[in-house]
């Protein structure tokens, strides 16, 4: 009741209706399963078991949010708005304070469900983020420099992919680059050269990002100047700019839903594109549950939650190198989204897969499986590399080397040894060796909607694969069966047709195999007939 009672709340609040929150409860059908709403529940869909009411418009559990739900059999939901929904037995209960929610039947099938929501609702723009996401594994500085962000380190980071012969790609700086938070000058004694950083990365071969956020340091140059100009968010109800609480403290957040505002912010992003020669950027925050409507308010006085981190999103849009972690809707833009920051242990491997699948489905095709071996500093932090466990590093490389991106963070070159650095940086060349693959499904994608990484009830659908979490395909060809436990054989459920495996050998399916899977194999099959 109280999500209900929240919702109701909001708007009335916003919209200035009083009217009683509309509810429907959806049945499911016979051998009917559904997937949707949050990225971050991607291992507990299809939805078999209870979920408490989750409010769309003020949880993301760390990842993108979507008003959409699809069903094995054809149907669909969706609302322009956020809602709050629960599953209950054997159905899917939703309250909206905007709407009554409709249930559309588009087909028989997850995919015919997918296609027709996304025609509707985020078509394709036809356009992708840059190539070189898709084709070359990227490389991120936050688990090695964690908040000492620096030149020198930086180029020792960078020299040392080289020098252990990993493939080139991206390099995204992170967080505490700058002065400080809506400052976008590198500090000066830890950054003595930027510019000739960046021109040696690129002679490299590496496209140079950085980490940005919406938040604005209190009592700074720019706070003052910001909020004279009515560039920030404000206390409702007041002039004075709110105070938003995040990881990292207490700020003020720039005011997206204010046109100027977003066109000075882009203008301070391509100012440090032309000052010192910054490919792109990776937009960190923007998660709805900073934005409560009843606290802050902006110039579009009416905007939700939601709508201030759709905001946040759009600003990506101004640069083909660009990442984010939260988002409301966007579905089929060229934005690189990311899987929320996961864990250095196995059970956070597992989630790899169906969280990738869930934002495929969610509309986030270009998405990227956060960093190998996890996102958590703490994790790698004053360990001997002895104490490791390096399967699991190995695993969790192998898992990203057939998803649409790969991102590195931990050097492997620091934690493993002689052999399982090998298998790791032929993880890397896989990738790149697949790149071609890789940037046409995503160039099919621009076109159609369709995801990238795709799950097996989408592709092959009523043949027992709604349950399937551990095996996807990579577009229409290749299904990709990693290890994501600490063992050394696997089950792979195999479709109909003919399926060669990555040592050649072949198989007519539907059939049940059992793969001997050492720590230095991927198993991968490539569909290469009807049977």
């Amino acid at each position: 009741m109280k999500r209900i009672h929240y919702l109701l709340l909001l708007c009335i609040l916003l919209t200035g209706c009083t009217g009683a929150p509309h509810s429907v409860v959806i049945n499911f059908e016979e051998d009917e399963y559904w997937w949707g709403g949050v990225v971050a529940f991607g291992s507990r869909m299809p939805y078999l078991q209870p979920v408490e009411a989750f409010d769309l418009s003020m949880r993301a559990d760390n990842n993108q949010v979507v008003p959409l739900f699809l069903s094995s059999n054809g149907r669909y939901v969706w609302s322009d708005y956020p809602f709050t929904f629960e599953v209950k037995g054997r159905s899917l209960h939703i309250v909206s304070a905007f709407e009554t929610v409709a249930v559309r039947q588009a087909g028989t099938t997850l995919r015919e469900a997918f296609l027709a929501a996304a025609a509707t609702h985020f078509p394709p723009s036809g356009m992708i983020p840059d190539s070189l996401f898709f084709t070359m594994p990227q490389y991120n500085t936050w688990i090695e420099l964690m908040y000492d962000q620096n030149q020198r380190d930086i180029l020792q980071y960078a020299d040392d992919i080289v020098r252990n012969d990993f493939p080139t790609g991206i390099l995204m700086i992170d967080d505490n680059w700058q002065k400080y938070y809506g400052n976008f000058e590198f500090k000066p004694d830890k950054f003595p050269d930027p510019r000739a950083m960046i021109a040696r990365l690129h002679d490299q071969g590496f496209k140079v990002m950085l980490w940005v956020c919406p938040f604005v340091s209190a009592d700074s140059p720019e706070f003052r100047l910001l909020a004279d100009k009515g560039y920030l968010l404000r206390e409702r109800g007041t002039d004075i700019p709110a105070m938003l609480h995040w990881w990292n403290g207490v700020s003020a957040c720039y005011d997206f839903t204010n046109p100027d505002a977003e066109a000075y912010f882009i203008t301070q992003l391509k100012s440090l594109q032309t000052d010192y020669g910054v490919d792109g950027f990776k937009f960190d925050a923007g998660d709805n549950s900073y934005y409560d409507p009843q606290v802050i308010e902006g110039l579009r006085a009416d905007a939700l939650s939601v709508d201030h981190s759709e905001a946040w999103a759009a600003v990506g849009l101004q640069f083909p190198f660009n990442e984010f972690r939260a988002c409301w809707k966007m579905g089929g833009q060229p934005l690189v989204q990311r899987l929320g920051d996961k864990n250095y242990a196995w059970e956070a491997i597992q989630l790899l897969i169906p969280d990738i699948l869930a934002a495929g489905l969610l509309g986030y095709a270009y998405t990227c499986p956060d960093m190998i071996g996890g996102g958590q500093f703490t994790s790698f932090f004053g360990v001997d590399s002895d104490r490791f466990d390096q399967p699991l590093i190995v695993r969790s490389a192998q898992v990203h080397s057939l998803m649409p991106m790969m991102q590195f963070s931990v050097a492997p070159w620091r934690i493993l040894n002689d052999d399982n650095l090998s298998i790791v940086r032929q993880a890397a060349r896989l990738h790149a060796r697949m790149g071609s693959y890789i940037i046409a499904a995503a160039r099919h994608s621009a076109m159609s909607g369709e995801p990238i990484a795709r799950h097996m009830e989408y592709a092959f659908p009523h043949e027992g694969f709604a349950q399937c979490k551990d095996q996807f395909m990579l577009g229409d060809r290749y299904l990709v069966a990693p290890v994501v436990a600490p063992e050394y054989s696997r089950t792979v459920r195999l479709p109909a047709g003919i399926w060669q495996d990555e040592a050649g050998q072949r198989y007519e399916g539907p059939a049940v195999i059992t793969c001997d899977v050492p720590l230095h194999r991927l198993p991968y099959f490539e569909r290469i007939g009807e049977r």
